[in-house]
């Protein structure tokens, strides 16, 4: 009876294990590398194809993704979006740690394909910390806009790299999706 019930799990084992090399053999994993960056999700080579997590790549990308439930149809916005920062009338991208800074945020933005319910500006600290600049509704009814922030007065502690980052928010989602970013280094 003993023996019954090793040959038993063998086979079972035997048939499990087959069917997870075919599994494997069937689709098999792809490393994604976007901009120099390995994507955590990776994407699936099944039958030739290559799938790939859109949402990831989207916002790799800084684009705007919307999902329409009753057609299936996935469609990826991809607006142009220009952003300057100023002190005054200058324009400026690097600044002395320890200081105190009062800057404004231009975007230019075309190329807008979708309808945008809010926009919004952060900087995040060199630790990846998020302050909200600048955050509202917005009523667009053209493929272009303008946009400036109101003066920020901002310490910039320590130095590194900190981030000024663009958002916007679809008509339809509720989800803050990055579309343009600038860097200010601090020395």
């Amino acid at each position: 009876m003993k023996a019954s019930k090793i040959i038993i799990a063998m086979m079972l084992l035997s048939v499990w294990g087959g069917s997870m090399i075919f599994a494997d053999s069937v689709a098999q994993k792809v490393r994604v590398v976007v901009n120099g960056s390995e994507l955590d999700d990776a994407g699936l080579l099944q039958d030739g194809k290559t799938y790939l997590p859109l949402r990831q790549i989207a916002g790799t990308l800084q684009a705007l993704v919307s999902w329409d439930e009753n057609s299936k149809k996935v469609t990826v916005y991809k607006p142009n979006v220009h952003m300057f920062l100023f002190q005054d009338n200058v324009i400026f991208g690097n600044v002395n740690k320890n200081n105190r800074y009062t800057f404004k945020v231009f975007a230019q933005i075309d190329n807008l394909l979708t309808d945008v319910a809010a926009v919004k500006v952060s900087i995040f600290d060199p630790y990846g910390s998020e302050k909200v600049i600048q955050q509202q509704t917005v009523n667009v009814t053209k493929d272009n806009f303008w946009f400036r922030t109101e003066d920020i007065k901002y310490n910039f502690d320590a130095a590194g790299k900190y981030s000024v980052r663009f958002y916007m928010k679809a008509g339809d989602s509720d989800e803050w999706r990055q579309v343009s970013e600038k860097l200010i280094t601090a020395q």
